[in-house]
């Protein structure tokens, strides 16, 4: 297996391990905080922390306003692919549940 490779996986496998972890949180917060409040706080604490990844790549106003169009088109497009993929999959749980109940 090349460098690239496991490197990749490794890069993987900590996405994973990081986007579990934020799950984790979020189903704690569910028991004491409605799950749709805690679906916006997500949004929200995801859209204020790349604002800043998007700011400390920036050395000045000028670099930081000629990025946020792109920076925008790119979270946006990702959201979407992301959401996309995560309905997708919760689609395909239904229709195995459909597809293996009794009639």
């Amino acid at each position: 297996m090349s460098d690239d490779v496991r490197e990749q996986e490794e890069i993987d496998r900590e996405f994973r391990q990081i986007v579990d972890r934020f799950i984790a949180l979020a189903n704690e917060q569910i028991d004491t905080v409605k799950r749709e409040h805690v679906s916006m706080a997500m949004l929200y604490a995801a859209a204020r922390f790349n604002a800043f990844i998007v700011a400390s790549h920036a050395p000045d106003v000028e670099k930081f306003r000629a990025d946020k169009p792109k920076a925008f088109e790119f979270f946006c497009t990702e959201y979407h692919r992301m959401l996309t993929e995560n309905l997708d999959d919760y689609q395909r749980v239904y229709a195995q549940k459909e597809s293996s109940a009794p009639n």
